[in-house]
């Protein structure tokens, strides 16, 4: 009886032997971005997109390598302050890949901790992954080795936007509107450069800034925009001070058009109305681009979701972080950056490639309004984003000040 005691316990010990032998090695995520507050519906609607593209990418670049993806969400209320606060603990939790996008505030203090961090403990280096926050500077001035940008940057969408405002006869008057924090300071930068002296009769009539998430009632804004005469608004409000917005708009009668980077959201379609047709974004993904893997995808997370899918920077990220790990054979974060650093994706939306001099993913971008009889509509309202131009990734490409200071 003894015998076959001893004989069990050694077969059990072959057989958690085998099963640790082929068990995935599991490569934790963290997503630090607001899932409380103010903007916790752009935080929550983030979360599904990388939960979405994590499931992807482990069945894609990552399939057969013994590795898998797996996400940790870190709730960071768009505080740059808290935003370090769950680093922290996250990177004491083994997490060595950041991803974040809300705000570029707190991109900017995600960046410099990282840099810092992996200079001091270079053995428990982390890899920066930016979805979303477009600040220029993050990719020039500012730049660092350790930090890689999946969204166009302000810049590079306002040159497109603004090509396609200046194209519009029937708009001789914009407004600038912009929240006020690095990224908002940037879109505005932006827009007053690239507006001027672009036509004889386009003014620009207005120029303001807000405080980010305090505004609840935007009548008095609609107001100053109706009585500056202004008939466009160029703004890269987002969240919250985006769908109020445009809702004061609807409520008011505004008759203007809005030019923006953020409209593509369920929640804003859904409080600008039918008041929205004609509203223009400027984006690296919309809902009606003619793919069918795109269309499969976007079917299959929304009716998972009940959300609409754009975030596809989300899905960017995830499966070039699976090709880089798949490329690099190991998860060591040095590693997989230096693979990172010249890659490309022919992706479904088009050739994704990687800046090695700055970090900045190069990309298609496009140009799209909000119209009615397109293929795909919002849920709550009849219309849906109609492509009007599109400009390939190499064709976005501008010009760069970073030197990165610290690369290994």
């Amino acid at each position: 009886m003894r015998f076959v005691t001893r004989a069990a316990a050694a077969v059990a010990v072959l057989i958690s032997t085998a099963v640790s032998v082929h068990a995935d090695e599991v490569i934790r995520v963290g997503l630090i971005d607001p899932m409380s507050g103010a903007f916790a519906v752009a935080g929550r609607l983030g979360e599904q997109h990388f939960r979405f593209a994590i499931e992807k990418a482990n069945a894609g670049p990552l399939a057969g390598t013994g590795k898998k993806l797996e996400l940790v969400v870190l709730d960071n209320e768009v505080s740059p302050e808290k935003s370090l606060t769950v680093l922290r603990k996250a990177i004491d939790d083994g997490v060595r890949y950041v991803t974040q996008g809300n705000g570029s505030s707190v991109a900017f203090a995600l960046s410099d901790a990282i840099a810092k961090h992996n200079k001091r403990e270079p053995n428990r280096s982390v890899l920066y992954l930016n979805y979303a926050a477009v600040d220029p500077s993050l990719t020039n001035d500012k730049c660092n080795w350790w930090h890689f940008r999946f969204d166009a940057d302000s810049d590079m969408k306002m040159h497109a936007l603004t090509d396609y405002l200046v194209s519009q006869k029937d708009v001789h008057k914009a407004y600038v509107f912009n929240m006020d924090y690095s990224f908002g300071v940037a879109v505005e930068r932006g827009a007053m450069s690239m507006l001027k002296d672009r036509r004889p009769d386009l003014q620009v009539v207005g120029n303001e800034r807000i405080p980010m998430g305090k505004v609840k009632d935007f009548t008095p804004y609609i107001a100053k925009f109706q009585a500056a005469g202004a008939d466009a608004v160029v703004t890269g409000n987002w969240g919250p001070d985006l769908s109020l917005l445009v809702k004061a708009a609807t409520d008011t009668g505004y008759k203007g058009r809005f030019f923006t980077y953020y409209l593509g959201s369920r929640d804003v379609v859904a409080e600008i109305g039918m008041a929205g047709k004609g509203a223009a974004i400027v984006a690296v993904f919309y809902d009606n681009i003619d793919n069918p893997v795109l269309k499969e995808w976007a079917s299959e997370f929304e009716k998972r979701y009940d959300n609409t899918f754009g975030s596809w920077t989300a899905m960017t990220s995830m499966m070039m972080l699976g090709q880089a790990i798949k490329q690099a054979g190991t998860s060591d974060p040095l590693a997989v950056g230096k693979a990172m650093s010249t890659m490309t994706w022919e992706s479904p939306a088009g050739a994704v490639s990687v800046r090695a001099d700055n970090h900045q993913v190069l990309q298609p971008l496009f140009i799209a309004a909000l119209d009615t009889g397109t293929p795909h509509v919002f849920p709550d309202v009849p219309l849906g984003f109609r492509g009007i131009g599109r400009i390939d990734g190499k064709d976005t490409a501008m010009p760069t000040t970073c030197k990165f200071p610290n690369a290994p």
